[in-house]
């Protein structure tokens, strides 16, 4: 049984959410989402909540029971707070900037790298060494800031390069003469 699954979303203020079908349309100050159930859940609105139930024993009605009702959660999370990933750079004269719509990375490479931050997603750099990625999509929030530490992961020898905020990185010892 999925302890997940039996929990009602709850639907703060300010945010409306219709339900038609297995289509689930979530409105927030912060913009419009939808997500679209499989047919192993029944989808239903009841008393300001929203409950997903599976339909049938099956294991696959029973693994889409908990993952579309943590899908319809993301979606009122993102709608009223929004999702927020933060990014670390350590490494000497590593540094980002925003210009515009374009993350400008400065990570050691022989040429700068420029990042083409997408539509939907804010990306902020408070400090030179630090990326803030915000959106109200959970997924591209994660995909852009996954993207943008691929330019240059952490090595466990000095730690330098990009890594999430808290991020604990194994390090290794070196040669020894």
């Amino acid at each position: 049984m999925s302890r997940i699954g039996k929990r009602p979303v709850e639907l703060p203020s300010g945010v409306e959410a219709t339900v038609s079908g297995q289509k689930v349309e979530v409105k927030g100050p912060k913009g419009t989402r939808s997500f679209t159930a499989t047919d192993d859940v029944t989808v239903a609105m009841e008393d300001g909540a929203i409950t997903v139930t599976p339909r049938g024993k099956s294991k696959r009605a029973r693994q889409q029971w908990g993952m579309s009702r943590t899908m319809v959660q993301n979606l009122v999370t993102g709608v009223t707070t929004g999702f927020k990933k933060e990014l670390e750079i350590q490494g000497v004269g590593y540094r980002a900037q925003m210009q515009g719509n374009v993350l400008k990375l400065n990570l050691g490479l022989s040429h700068d790298v420029d990042f083409e931050v997408p539509q939907g997603v804010t990306v902020t750099t408070p400090k030179q060494t630090e990326i803030a990625v915000e959106g109200i999509d959970e997924q591209v929030v994660g995909q852009v800031a996954s993207n943008i530490r691929d330019w240059r992961r952490p090595e466990p020898y000095k730690g330098k390069g990009i890594r999430y905020k808290g991020e604990f990185i194994f390090r290794k010892e070196g040669k020894k003469k």
